[in-house]
């Protein structure tokens, strides 16, 4: 009855055609493989294996990374970590019109985002995080279905489309960050995002204040704006944020205190605002009883730290360095789950260490240098064997190390130094396998170095100066092969240096001044490859200078205030080193001045002098034994006489006689010797015959520098002396000196890289090392470290006369002059290292210049 009516209305011909424009309209399976096919035609993959269901004969349902829906049409396409190389034809991934899912992050995908994608329409996950597009992102308000949108370190970049999230209401994740944008304020559109649990805007060229409309957002779990240009305060209204579990403010210009209500953040697991400017005390942390993490390093925070923190049963990871905190730490820290990292360091804290932060055994790192520290190191430190790095120096800390802490097994840092600690370095440090530096210096350590240290096979840096160590350096320290620096200078050493040190083949750096070391020198030294350093001054060294230091490519030598005698080698009679050799009578040169000249003989007539010396020596023991061994026969003792020793300490004494016209006199230009970033060096000689390196610093007006009698100018006299050794004008120039010269006195292979450090500084920004714009006793190192935020602030520094193509390269060099002007020593680069990182910069190579000469 209905299908007559059909035909006999004539309906049947318009259901057909209806139903043809319909087949029309909706894709078929077919046309979704086409499309997928040209998606996998721009797009390759290391992994054979992502692609190889990918065929005509199959359906796309069975496509390797494609999901359908129910209708068995592609609604996912989900390829990420596949190591997928190409460009995007969004044109052709956007016909997939049931499509709800993009997930290609985490791959080699580049070209750009293209306008296609705006015809996704029914999208509702987009993550292209971490790849390498480029180019601006286009309006994204036709995706009003898009609940996540991650882009996270795609390499997108230029302007955000930022009014197109309006449209993007139902939006519950936003990831943005680490991408090169245009500098802009908060985006305000994100404060409509009621609906967002995660927000993630961290480095990506954020400016101005975090608005109080923060506070809107009450779903939010994570809040990241790290690494940005924001200022001003934190907002009071971010207290709102209840469900709040993770907030990244680091590495901003934020000031301020931590606002009133902040303790209202009771689900809040992760918090870190170092690196900004904030201040005032930390008492609205009291309530963070979820608080897991907290770093707040490097701002101007001051006052106590609340005793609170000690109750936080989930508190793991503590960092405050850099602050001017003050008290103790709160004594429980640790005692529920344990710490695994804690770093108060450069503040003004004081009384006794935590003795539960190794509890559970899962801290790595315990970091509680330059404080006032008081007391011993608690004995539950000694089973920490999780302890990967132990750095308490510049305190007052005292008593006896625990013996177990000497041989922890993960161990890699002990930095004790500039304590009072005493006792002996146990034998448990041959169980260290892992150690790598050992900071013992300006302590009252005493005893023997143990035989076992030569089992600690990963050290480098051995560094024991100034305490009370005694009797021998061990024979078998040569097995130390990965030994870069060894330092004993100012202890109670004594016996010889032994011949197996020159199988220590990485050593760099060897001082061994001021102990009692006798004997030869070992001629073996003059084979260690890299030695830059030798400080063998002050001893009861004897025999000649070994000719093997000729092969040496030393900056520093110093063997001062020996016994030692005969020719200084030629090639290290130089003036660089005069002043190492001073103190030994018995040397000769005909090069050096203020040394005697040396006999002219051949090499066999000095070894037959000395064959002979040796022979005579023999035969005057022989006679003096046999002498003595008839006295005892004839019981003669009444004639007995005592043998007087014949040993001599030499010291050397220099009484000063001048006045303030023969320096004067002598600043002139024909005794200009050097020259400084402060003032010039001239070479001074007096009536007396006694010379001088005086220099000339420029006070307040250096264009007067010609004038010696002006008030600008001040003579500073510098002359050679055992504890600030003057081995080199850069040395000493303001600007150029490393740290740790104030209170060590020492120049180090660390303190020549921190020197070159601020040269390469010098290179890249056109500055010199001090300048009245970096602020008042600051220097380029200050100006640089503090202005280095991002890479666009980093290529502000870079000298605007160094061509635009090589500004890439200039930056490259920074950076590696930051790493060797790092704060503590250790954390610099060798020599060697150093120029690793400037080979492996890669320049880029110069263009090429094609001259066309006529005629």
């Amino acid at each position: 009855m209905f299908a007559g009516g059909i035909f006999r209305h004539g309906l049947l011909p318009i259901i057909l055609t209806a139903l043809f424009f319909l087949c029309l309209a909706t894709p078929s399976q077919s046309d979704e493989l086409q499309s997928l096919m040209k998606f996998k035609s721009f797009i390759q993959s290391s992994d054979a294996n992502v692609f190889s269901s990918w065929t005509q004969a199959n359906s796309p349902c069975q496509f390797t990374g494609i999901v359908c829906n129910s209708n068995g049409f592609v609604s996912e396409i989900n390829l990420a970590r596949k190591r997928l190389v190409g460009t995007l034809p969004f044109d052709s991934i956007c016909e997939l019109e049931s499509l709800e899912k993009i997930s290609l992050e985490s791959n080699f995908l580049y070209g750009s985002i293209s306008e296609g994608l705006r015809n996704c329409k029914n999208l509702q996950y987009l993550d292209l995080g971490g790849n390498q597009f480029t180019g601006a992102v286009p309006d994204l308000s036709t995706l009003n279905k898009l609940k996540y949108l991650n882009l996270n370190a795609s390499g997108i970049s230029g302007a955000f489309p930022w009014k197109s999230l309006e449209n993007l209401t139902s939006l519950t994740f936003l990831s943005l960050g680490d991408n090169l944008l245009e500098k802009t304020p908060f985006p305000l559109e994100v404060l409509k995002l009621n609906k967002l649990y995660w927000l993630y805007l961290s480095n990506c060229s954020i400016t101005g204040k975090i608005p109080a409309g923060i506070g809107n957002l009450t779903q939010l779990q994570n809040l990241e704006l790290a690494d940005n240009q924001l200022s001003g305060e934190i907002p009071a209204e971010i207290g709102k944020l209840q469900r709040l579990r993770q907030l990244e403010l680091y590495d901003n210009y934020l000031s301020g205190e931590i606002p009133v209500g902040f303790g209202n953040l009771t689900n809040l697991v992760n918090f870190d605002a170092s690196n900004n400017q904030l201040e005032g005390g930390l008492s609205e942390l009291r309530s963070l009883t979820n608080l897991s993490s907290l770093q707040l390093f490097q701002n101007q925070l001051s006052g106590t730290i609340p005793e609170e923190l000690g109750d936080l049963k989930n508190l793991t990871d503590l960092s405050l360095y850099s602050n001017k905190l003050t008290g103790h730490l709160p004594q429980k820290l640790g005692s529920w789950v344990g710490m695994q990292f804690i770093d108060v360091s450069d503040n003004l804290l004081s009384g006794p260490i935590p003795p539960d932060m190794c509890k559970n055994n899962q801290i790595t790192d315990i970091a509680l240098l330059n404080n006032s520290f008081t007391g011993s190191i608690p004995e539950t430190y000694a089973k920490c064997t999780s302890l990967a790095r132990f750095s308490v120096n510049k305190n007052s800390l005292s008593g006896v190390v625990p013996s177990g802490i000497w041989g922890l097994p993960n161990l890699e840092l002990i930095d004790l130094r500039m304590n009072q600690f005493e006792g002996l370095i146990s034998s448990d440090i041959g169980k260290a396998k892992s150690l790598a530096q050992l900071f013992l210096s300006n302590n009252k350590f005493s005893g023997e170095l143990p035989l076992e240290i030569s089992e600690a096979s990963s050290l480098v840096l051995i560094q024991l100066s100034s305490n009370q160590i005694s009797g021998h350096i061990p024979e078998t320290i040569g097995k130390l092969k990965k030994l870069t620096s060894l330092t004993l200078n100012n202890n109670n050493v004594s016996g010889m240096i032994p011949d197996s040190i020159g199988s220590c083949v990485s050593l760099n750096q060897i001082n061994l001044a001021g102990n009692s070391l006798s004997g030869v020198i070992p001629a073996r030294i003059g084979s260690l490859p890299t030695l830059n350093s030798l400080n063998l001054s002050s001893n009861q060294l004897s025999g000649e200078i070994p000719s093997s230091l000729s092969s040496l490519k030393l900056s520093i030598l110093d063997l001062s205030n020996n016994q030692l005698f005969g020719s200084i080698p030629e090639s290290l009679a130089i003036s660089a080193f005069k002043d190492g050799f001073m103190g030994n009578p018995g040397l000769c040169s005909q090069t050096l001045k203020n040394f005697q000249p040396c006999s002219v003989e051949s090499g066999s007539s000095r070894r037959l002098r000395n064959f002979l010396l040796l022979f005579i020596a023999g035969l005057i023991v022989l006679f003096v034994s046999s002498a003595y061994f008839i006295f005892l026969k004839l019981k003669q003792n009444n004639f007995e006489k005592p043998l007087k020793s014949n040993s001599w300490d030499v010291k050397q004494y220099h009484v000063l006689n001048f006045n303030e016209s023969e320096i004067i006199d002598g600043i002139k230009a024909e005794n200009l010797i050097g020259k400084g970033g402060s003032g010039n060096v001239y070479k001074v000689m007096l009536k007396s015959g006694e010379e001088f390196a005086v220099k000339h610093i420029w006070t307040s007006n250096p264009s007067d520098k010609g004038n010696c009698r002006s008030n600008s100018a001040m003579p500073m006299l510098k002359r050679s002396s055992r504890s600030c050794n003057w081995t080199n004008v850069i040395a000493g120039t303001l600007g150029y000196m490393a740290p740790e010269y104030a209170y060590t006195c020492k120049v180090t292979e660390k303190s020549d890289v921190y020197s070159f450090g601020v040269v390469l500084m010098e290179l890249v920004t056109g500055k010199r090392p001090m300048e009245p714009e970096f602020g008042e006793n600051k220097d380029i190192v200050y100006w640089v470290c503090s202005n280095i935020r991002s890479k666009e602030d980093a290529l502000q520094l870079v000298d605007s006369t160094i061509a635009k193509h090589f500004k890439e390269d200039a930056l490259k060099v920074l950076r590696i002059a930051t790493l060797c002007t790092a704060k503590i020593p250790a954390a610099r680069p060798s020599m060697r290292m150093l120029v690793q990182m400037l080979e492996e910069a890669e320049p880029c190579a110069s263009p090429k210049v094609i001259v066309n000469i006529d005629n």
